[in-house]
């Protein structure tokens, strides 16, 4: 297992998997690098080399008290990518790491980020603001916070079947699916899956995105029931000035079956480019 320490001394995991140009992955809350699993074998085998980390406070990671904001989390990547002396890097951040990467390549990583991929993503920003007041009101996420302190193993499970679309007329269901959100879920620590919220939910991305340089693909599923893709996907791609916009019809948040493979391929080709 392989671990740097930050700036502040958090000790954060990651695998460094493959050779070649390198593909570093961003997960959603409240998981952990696992997320990434599939993306990472397929991708190192295609001749990548493929880096994943657990976000503090998450996974494998260590907890600290502090830091559980967006600011930090892009720092820490900032400091991994450096570690490594990572260039020409492809960033891939998947709902709150589709925020870390992009606030990530926006003010870290213009000397190192070639392209950058999010998938089902929080920018510009979740909740209803002045500027964006068709966004989600706040007692969504306290809700979440709620369900977080009240009993996170059941609001876990409970919040599986939506984050996948399995609670969908005709959806294949997968149990394993919801089993492994619950299991990563359960590795990230209270302090941490709390204030993520605030992180995911309230962070402003619009300068971020405005300030990218470089080419992104912002792809998302038209029935994605945790970051709806009106509020984010649709409002993102006007902001950038290389995107590109790919809308999976009936796709729902979590990344899974043939929604998964459709998302690989695009990648590849968006990178092969």
């Amino acid at each position: 297992m392989s671990y740097f320490t930050t700036s502040d001394g958090t000790e954060i995991y990651f695998s460094d998997w493959g050779t070649g140009q390198p593909i570093v992955f961003s997960h959603g809350w409240p998981l952990s690098s696992d997320a990434w699993a599939l993306e990472r074998k397929t991708l190192a085998d295609a001749g990548f080399r493929v880096i994943a980390h657990d976000r503090r406070g998450h996974g494998r990671s260590s907890q600290p008290w502090q830091g559980n904001d967006m600011d930090t989390y892009a720092r820490d990547l900032a400091e991994l990518v450096e570690s490594l002396d990572l260039r020409d890097v492809i960033v891939v951040g998947h709902s709150t790491g589709g925020g870390e990467a992009v606030r990530y390549a926006a003010r870290h990583g213009r000397e190192r980020v070639a392209k950058v991929v999010t998938i089902g993503a929080v920018p510009p920003i979740m909740v209803a603001t002045e500027a964006y007041p068709d966004g989600l009101p706040m007692s969504v996420f306290d809700n979440i916070r709620a369900g977080v302190l009240a009993d996170r193993s059941n609001f876990y499970q409970e919040l599986a079947p939506s984050f996948f679309g399995f609670n969908r007329e005709g959806a294949a269901v997968s149990k394993g699916a919801m089993d492994d959100f619950w299991r990563q879920g359960m590795l990230a620590g209270i302090q941490a899956a709390y204030e993520c919220v605030a992180a995911f939910s309230a962070t402003d991305f619009t300068e971020d995105l405005r300030a990218l340089e470089v080419p992104i693909l912002i792809a998302h599923g038209d029935d994605d029931q945790i970051v709806p893709i009106a509020n984010s996907a649709h409002k993102s791609i006007e902001l950038v000035k290389d995107g590109t916009l790919k809308v999976y019809p009936g796709a729902p948040h979590g990344i899974f079956g043939a929604y998964q493979q459709e998302l690989i391929s695009d990648i590849l080709a968006f990178i092969k480019g």
